[in-house]
Formats: C-alpha cells, sequence, structure tokens
C-alpha cells in the first residue's frame, strides 16, 4: 500500500501503454485525468478505468471535466448531453424553487453516470461569475450574482454527493471579471482584494465553509494581493483559503501546461512553486515529456494531511450499474429537466435494447 503522489497526469492515448504505465506507477503520481480523446465508447472507457485502477493501492484518483455545455468529455453511449450550468442559472431567474431542483436533478446524473464507470471525480461546479467578461467561463457558470450561484451550487453538489461524487469547485478565487483565457494567455485581474471579496470570492467562501471537498485554484494573476498567480500564491492558498478560513480540503491546480502558469517557468518549476504554495495536487496535461521531467526530478515526501484532503475526493457508496440508471426515478426526472432547458433528451433507455 502506498501514499498518493502530488501529481496528477493524462494519457496520450486511450490505451495504457508501457511507457504510461511507468508513469503511473511512480510514486509522484496520485491521479489520472481523463480527456475525449480517451473515450470512444462506454465498454471501452469502463475497461479503462478499471485498468487504471488496478494498478494500484490506493487506486489512483480518476478524473475528468463533465460540466455539461461546451464542457463535457463523455458523450454519447448511454452519456447523456447535459446542459451549460448557464441554462440552469436562467431557470433560477425566472423560477428558484425550479432551478434547484434541476441543479440538484442534473447534478445527481452527472456524477451517478461517471461513478457507474468508478471514475471518482468530475471538476465541477464552477463557481465562477458569468459577468458577460470573460468568454472561456461564460454560460459555464450558474449565474452572475453570488447569491444565485451559492444556492445553485449547494444543490448541485447535494445531488453530486447522493450519487457518490465529492465536488471540486473551481476556479478559485474567480476566473470571472478578466476577458484573457488562461489557456492561451496571461490573465490579470486588477481589482482590489475588497472588491473581489464582495463579489467572485463568496460562493468560495460560502462552500469553503460547508466544506467542499476540493477547490481547483486559477492562474490568474490578482496584483493588488500578489504578483504570482492564484495557483503559485501562498497568499491565496495559505493566508487567505487556510488561515483566514480555516479550509481544510484538498486544493488542485488548473492544468499547469496552460500558458497562464508559464509565468513561473518551465512545467517542472511551475509543479514545484505549485507544491511550496501549499497546492495539494498539481495537474500536467498534454505533455508527457514534461511529466517525466517533473518525475526525475519530484521526490515528494509522505504529508498525512494532504492524504487525509486527497483521500476525501475518491468516489464513496455503492454505486449504481450504467444499465440500471435509466429505471431510477432520479433519471427520469433529469431528463425531465434537460429537455425543460433545451437539450434534445437521449432515449429513455440509452443503449438498452
Amino acid at each position: 500500500m502506498r501514499a498518493l503522489g502530488p501529481l496528477m497526469i493524462d494519457l496520450p492515448g486511450a490505451e495504457i501503454t508501457p511507457a504510461d504505465r511507468k508513469r503511473l506507477l511512480h510514486p509522484a503520481v496520485g491521479g489520472v485525468i481523463l480527456f475525449a480523446r480517451h473515450f470512444e465508447h462506454r465498454q471501452q472507457i469502463a475497461e479503462l478505468v478499471a485498468e487504471i485502477r488496478a494498478l494500484r493501492r490506493p487506486h489512483l484518483l480518476i478524473a475528468v471535466d463533465q460540466e455539461g455545455g461546451r464542457v463535457q468529455r463523455f458523450v454519447g453511449d448511454g452519456f447523456v448531453k447535459l446542459p451549460a450550468m448557464g441554462r440552469i442559472g436562467a431557470l433560477f431567474a425566472q423560477d428558484q424553487q425550479a432551478g434547484l431542483k434541476a441543479a440538484l436533478s442534473i447534478g445527481w446524473l452527472m456524477a451517478a453516470q461517471l461513478r457507474a464507470i468508478q471514475v471518482d471525480i468530475s471538476f465541477a461546479p464552477v463557481l465562477d461569475l458569468d459577468r458577460g467578461i470573460s468568454g472561456v467561463i461564460g454560460d459555464r457558470a450558474f449565474d452572475a450574482h453570488p447569491d444565485a450561484v451559492i444556492a445553485l451550487a449547494i444543490s448541485y453538489i447535494e445531488g453530486m454527493k447522493k450519487a457518490g461524487m465529492a465536488a471540486v469547485g473551481k476556479h478559485y478565487p474567480g476566473h470571472g471579471a478578466v476577458a484573457a483565457d488562461s489557456h492561451i494567455a496571461h490573465p490579470v485581474d486588477k481589482r482590489s482584494f475588497s472588491e473581489i471579496e464582495k463579489t467572485d470570492l463568496r460562493p468560495f467562501r460560502a462552500l469553503a465553509e460547508r466544506f467542499i471537498p476540493g477547490l481547483m485554484v486559477s492562474h490568474v494573476t490578482y496584483p493588488e494581493v500578489d504578483a504570482l498567480p492564484a495557483g503559485f500564491s501562498t497568499v491565496w492558498i495559505n493566508q487567505i483559503l487556510r488561515q483566514q478560513w480555516g479550509y481544510q480540503g484538498a486544493v488542485l491546480t488548473d492544468d499547469l501546461s496552460m500558458e497562464g502558469a508559464s509565468v513561473v517557468g518551465d512545467i517542472p518549476a511551475r509543479v514545484e512553486k505549485a507544491l511550496a504554495a501549499g497546492v495539494d495536487m498539481a495537474l500536467v496535461c498534454n505533455h508527457p515529456e514534461a511529466v517525466d521531467a517533473v518525475l526525475a526530478q519530484l521526490a515528494p515526501e509522505i504529508n498525512p494531511q494532504r492524504e487525509a484532503r486527497l483521500g476525501h475526493l475518491f468516489g464513496h457508496g455503492g454505486h449504481i450499474a450504467f444499465e440500471s440508471l435509466p429505471y431510477k426515478p432520479e433519471y427520469k426526472q433529469a431528463l425531465r429537466w434537460i429537455e425543460q432547458l433545451g437539450e434534445e433528451p437521449p432515449d429513455l433507455f440509452p443503449g438498452m435494447d
């Protein structure tokens, strides 16, 4: 039995090669993130997940971005196309109770389908505000108003929890107020801390106080708070999140291969600086050669606190077999909400003869 390392990586293709296996067995690795390129059909992705889980004990954390809308990696062969969170927010603006019920129902469906194939976490929900500024956020956010985001996120997370999945909110401390996309640029939010605290920070603080199990940190720089992007900032991670808020959940970086992270150096340097700032798990995606460079240098020490925090992210409870999900009343209710939100509903019994 070994500890989970502080690095989450991906696979170049849909099969585990000998080189992949060597990386996944490295003690510095603790998780795997899956993308659309890994999904061919349901049986194949379930077998890939099972193969990853069998490599180690405890098994590596297995993650995916399955928000809905523009960001959903598994679609088809029974995986329901989920609406963007902004559509739930629009329903909430018309009818608050309906919006809350839809959030809970769709959160359950998203998580239940992933847990049925033993994926541990989806990086959701988005806790950013849709200020109409950030194209990369946009309708991935529930709403522009903090109170609406808080209410909908609580319901969505409750649905996830009922399906056996821990929530990982993103992108702390808020990506919605900058136009630049951290995937390809260096976004800078020039507002004062007091202004951010009154608006974008509120959903993160509210959910941290309710112990959301994980938070993903953005690559946005807030120069009035710290010169470094948030994912490398001891101010944002240790002083504010840990010390002032008393947050005890896991902190994860966004993908460190993104352009917004490049301001602190090459990828090994980014991993080192993120971990030094207090991050529990650093993500490196789409660059296997960079992962090899990191693993050649990184020798993580056993950290019981990090272990405990990451342990909260494992899937929990008895998952429901994928073929049984369409018979659940929660599934049928979720499809009704999806249809009401304007998404074309699938067959009631997808993938079944």
